[in-house]
């Protein structure tokens, strides 16, 4: 295994330690997820802070929710593309909110620099990567894929969070994009 296959492997074996454990987890309890021996991670870290400052820039990159909205099928109609283009983005949100949540990071802020993209970077590349799956319909869109993809994105992230009220489903707020809130009996 080379040392960048290594490295990816121990920052993946990390990343839900991390955000089970927060900066508590010990680079031995990591190595012993990871199968190898804790001299191993620093031959590819130099501390354990290295190791959670890559963790933390693979959780903010955008890369892992593009490669999964390129595989969406643009054969498929308009709502499911959406709807998994949802379950894709809501899957990378929760991954960046846990790991970003146990280290402490809460409220919303981004802890600066880090390897890879920033925030409007990686906003931009999301909101390209949906534009793209709106593309085979851009024809049938009121408004280019471009500020549908922004508008959907916005929806995504903005939903109601409530003790008492479950988010929609990625299918239901996709019904509510696409067709509006006011029922076929209510117009």
């Amino acid at each position: 295994m080379s040392p960048e296959q290594r490295r990816e492997m121990i920052i993946q074996t990390a990343i839900p330690l991390i955000a089970e454990y927060g900066a508590t987890v010990t680079t031995a309890k990591i190595a012993r997820a990871a199968g190898i021996g804790e001299g191993t991670i620093f031959r590819v870290f130099a501390d354990k802070d290295e190791l959670i400052q890559a963790c933390v820039a693979e959780a903010l990159s955008p890369d892992h929710a593009i490669r999964e909205l390129d595989t969406i099928d643009l054969a498929q109609p308009l709502p499911d593309r959406l709807a998994e283009a949802a379950e894709a983005l809501q899957a990378h949100m929760a991954r960046m909110g846990a790991v970003m949540g146990s280290l402490g990071h809460r409220g919303g802020k981004h802890p600066g620099a880090v390897r890879g993209a920033g925030r409007q970077e990686s906003t931009a590349r999301l909101r390209a990567a949906l534009a793209d799956l709106l593309e085979p319909d851009r024809a049938a869109l009121r408004r280019p894929p471009e500020e549908i993809a922004a508008l959907f994105f916005g929806l995504l992230f903005t939903q109601p969070r409530t003790d008492d009220e479950p988010d929609l489903t990625p299918a239901e707020l996709v019904d509510v994009f696409l067709h509006g809130a006011v029922s076929s009996e209510g117009r």
